[in-house]
């Protein structure tokens, strides 16, 4: 599903480094470490009345992801807050955001690899869009296994939420060309990793189950469903789950930030029943609780 510009977006005003800018304004330099060598990490955030959803999990994996490419000077999450803090009230926005938030390792005194080079700091932005969910979760997607396999820890360690997305991107364009909405992306070992842009998981014999994160992000929405199978009494297992697996079972669903819980009703071409009980229990109860999972700034 390609997302759609919404025109209120024309006017805001994005965060970079120190200071607000108009959105035609906000840039980066051509020597930033994003664009000599996609030397970043970052995470997406959403926005609702009552706060953004797990900011705090979501500040801890960036500051974590920052410190394992040994950035140097690593924002603390009261300035990171007060940053978003900012950009929100600037733009007058609550609810139906989502933030795109980034920290490269900054600027270069000249073009090369060697974060040596970086003397100028670390570059914060904020990118906070009026943007509805992803998908539409009442009619669910389809999605197409991909040859291209996820980063397995002795490759790139997906651990790290890095800027360095080419991989899952060309899962998504083999899912373009092929007119569906994802791409399934398998291990070096050929189990389930997770779709191109969101976790996994899967229902059978009224039990709940989504793929180990060796090869996938263990994303903060994938964890809160964790947490939300345990306290409805719903079993939920780690598994090593193969794709035939995943193809005959009684429901599938995905987990992200700008999706929130998506049923996949299509895996190459064989029809996925949206309507398993106990998936529509664990997407309805989510749907509840979720906001109580908000933080306010």
């Amino acid at each position: 599903m390609l997302q759609k510009f919404d025109t209120r977006n024309n006017e805001i005003q994005v965060y970079v480094k120190d200071r607000l800018y108009p959105r035609a304004e906000a840039k980066v330099s051509v020597f930033d470490s994003s664009v000599q060598g996609g030397d970043a990490v970052w995470e997406g955030l959403r926005v609702y009345p009552e706060g953004i959803v797990c900011l705090d999990q979501h500040l801890t994996r960036l500051q974590e992801s920052a410190k394992t490419l040994a950035f140097v000077d690593i924002p603390s999450k009261e300035e990171i807050k007060k940053a978003i803090k900012l950009t929100l009230e600037a733009n007058e926005m609550n609810d139906d955001v989502h933030i795109r938030l980034t920290l490269t390792r900054g600027e270069k005194i000249t073009s090369g690899m060697d974060p040596r080079l970086n003397q100028n700091g670390s570059c914060l932005i904020v990118l906070a869009e009026w943007k509805p969910l992803v998908y539409d979760n009442s009619s669910g997607i389809k999605v197409l296994s991909s040859s291209q396999r996820r980063n397995a820890p002795q490759f790139l360690d997906s651990k790290i939420h890095h800027n360095n997305l080419l991989n899952n991107i060309i899962a998504k364009i083999q899912a373009n060309v092929a007119g569906k909405d994802a791409g399934l992306m398998l291990d070096e070992r050929g189990f389930v990793a997770e779709l191109n842009g969101s976790n996994l998981f899967m229902v059978k014999n009224e039990k709940v189950y989504t793929p180990f994160a060796h090869a996938c992000l263990p994303g903060i929405t994938r964890s809160t469903v964790i947490e939300m199978c345990q306290e409805m009494g719903v079993a939920v297992q780690e598994a090593d789950l193969s794709l035939s697996e995943l193809i005959n079972a009684d429901g599938v669903f995905a987990t992200g930030t700008m999706g929130e819980l998506t049923p996949v009703v299509e895996i190459d071409g064989r029809e996925i029943s949206k309507n398993a009980p106990l998936m529509e229990n664990v997407l309805s109860y989510f749907k509840q609780q979720i906001r109580s999972r908000c933080e306010s700034l």
